[in-house]
């Protein structure tokens, strides 16, 4: 069974006019429930995470600061968002969303995060939408409970996963691949294991093929026993930070080629959903709505 993290409070409260799309983590799940790609049962609330694991991440002064609310004008406005507990408590709940859908790939071979991908996110700081980085908090945990011994990160969206690049720099067993806007946000780009930085305005065509050859590159390198695919889908023509030019098909077939290596290899993967700013936030759903239907076609 595709089992789905997701929990209400993944859509919070935002000022009017703030341009993150929290809707979508509303309309997604019902999306998949109307068009009859899962049913209620394929969906797990998870609950907050345990410190312990957010502590193999991320700093103790740093989490202490945002637990307690006492991060700094500068710091909270780096994040883009209101700093509050409610804010915290979705942050963590969605790590443990991750974490417990990487669990469940163990079993069914994929399972998915409604949110997530929250990248830019460091060990000391948050930046960009992103307060705590599941990602990396999802890798550490496969490894220190000897659930995976090697774990690729696949990371999609547009712009680059400069924090997991950052937390994941001294451990050769997790392997950080970023393919992202050559000149997009953050100006200030980390060190993965592999980046590819593309140019604006690069469409389907030219974005599969690149993407293909730099796959290839990394089975090379690294032989994965699991993957966390980072889905953002702000590498659309329509995104209004994407700067790129990919249609809602080239969306679906680059995810279909993550999903097929997945399969094909035979390692499991947890994906979750990163970005997407389409000014038409139905855009944004469809979008991500692609790769549950193709986990189900390919897995189920």
């Amino acid at each position: 069974m595709l089992k789905i993290a997701y929990s209400p409070i993944y859509k919070h409260s935002l000022p009017v006019g703030h341009r993150f799309p929290m809707e979508k983590y509303e309309l997604l799940p019902g999306q998949l429930l109307h068009e009859g790609i899962v049913h209620e049962e394929n969906f797990f609330e998870p609950h907050p995470l345990d410190e312990k694991w957010i502590l193999t991440t991320h700093t103790a002064e740093y989490w202490n600061k945002l637990k307690n609310l006492s991060l700094s004008k500068s710091e909270i406005r780096a994040t883009g968002f209101p700093l509050s507990k409610e804010l915290v408590d979705r942050e963590v709940t969605i790590l443990q969303g991750s974490v417990q859908a990487a669990v469940f790939a163990l079993k069914y071979g994929i399972a998915m995060n409604i949110a997530g991908g929250t990248h830019h996110a460091f060990a000391d700081r948050g930046e960009g939408f992103c307060l705590l980085n599941d990602i990396a908090v999802t890798a550490n945990y496969l490894l220190a409970n000897q659930l995976s011994k090697k774990v690729l990160v696949i990371d999609l969206d547009v712009h680059q996963g400069n924090g997991t690049a950052s937390i994941c720099a001294n451990n050769s067993d997790i392997y950080t691949f970023s393919m992202h806007g050559e000149k997009n946000y953050p100006m200030r780009k980390e060190i993965s294991n592999l980046d590819c930085a593309i140019p604006d305005g690069t469409g389907d065509e030219l974005y599969l093929s690149i993407l293909q050859t730099q796959l290839e590159i990394i089975l090379k390198d690294f032989s994965p026993d699991f993957i966390i695919y980072q889905s953002g889908v702000d590498v659309l023509e329509s995104d209004k930070l994407g700067r790129l030019s990919m249609s809602i098909d080239g969306v679906k077939n680059r995810d279909s080629m993550v999903l097929n290596l997945a399969k094909s290899l035979q390692v499991p993967i947890m994906c979750c959903m990163g970005g997407g700013y389409s000014a038409n936030v139905a855009k944004i759903v469809e979008a991500h709505t692609q790769v549950y239907r193709l986990a189900q076609d390919l897995y189920f």
